[in-house]
């Protein structure tokens, strides 16, 4: 674990838990967005809107976001023509979420549901896109997400994301993508080993450096910042089916780790 990672992720997670100025109305993407209290804010990083304009949206198709916490991307997917299926384990986050979607016309396109990555959904249910910005800070085993806030920023133990490439085949369509929101702060070589576990490769679509500056506790603190989106795909040239893993073999596995 990159205990420098770690912290600086705690600092930022201080600055959008306790800002008292935090609103609840932000301006991204030239749209104006409901946040509500305890929901990650897209204002309070350049994360949201570097990876919302990166995402190539199957018009017409389905669209799966985990972590969808205020719904700008959500809301965009539905904008660019998708039907929609938005997953948060924040109840909050669910309620940012519908509250986005009907400010902008598109309930009727935006499933959302309350979930642990991809627990509320159907066992038949597939996707054309599935992503997720995900809660890429490792943080130690021991570590207690306490709020979902929390949930937002640290994944202890990485077992959210070995949990996610282990079930991510059965929930792609044939010829369906996955993609990633990561952070140069992110376990990459931990995220690497448990996709190569699960037949997966891992690959950079695109990044940018980013310098980020927050007021923490009346100090302004400055971190360098390069953020990634990375694509996930099947080794050898193989499709999402035929490595895919039975429910029961999942959880034996995750179990033995």
């Amino acid at each position: 674990m990159d205990q420098e990672s770690f912290q600086t992720a705690q600092v930022m997670f201080r600055r959008m838990r306790d800002d008292p100025d935090r609103p609840d109305t932000f301006r991204l993407l030239d749209r104006d967005w409901d946040l509500l209290p305890g929901v990650f804010g897209p204002n309070y990083t350049p994360a949201t809107e570097i990876l919302t304009g990166w995402l190539d949206f199957p018009t017409g198709g389905t669209f799966l976001e985990l972590g969808c916490g205020a719904g700008v991307t959500a809301v965009c997917a539905a904008l660019a023509g998708c039907r929609v299926t938005a997953l948060d384990i924040s109840a909050a986050a669910v309620e940012n979420t519908r509250r986005n979607a009907a400010r902008y016309g598109v309930a009727d396109r935006v499933r959302v549901e309350h979930s642990d990555l991809f627990a509320a959904l159907d066992p038949a249910e597939r996707f054309d896109l599935i992503y997720w910005q995900s809660n890429f800070i490792e943080a130690p085993p021991e570590f207690t997400n306490d709020t979902d806030l929390h949930h937002s920023f640290f994944d202890p133990g990485y077992s959210a994301h070995q949990r996610f490439v282990r079930e991510v085949p059965a929930r792609v369509t044939r010829g369906g993508r996955v993609l990633l929101g990561f952070n140069i702060f992110g376990n990459r070589p931990l995220l690497d080993r448990h996709c190569a576990e699960a037949d997966i490769a891992v690959s950079l679509l695109n990044a940018e450096h980013r310098t980020v500056r927050a007021v923490v506790d009346g100090v302004e603190v400055t971190r360098e910042v390069t953020f990634q989106l990375l694509e996930l795909r099947p080794t050898g040239g193989r499709s999402w089916s035929q490595i895919e893993r039975p429910t029961a073999a999942i959880s034996h596995s995750l179990d033995s780790h």
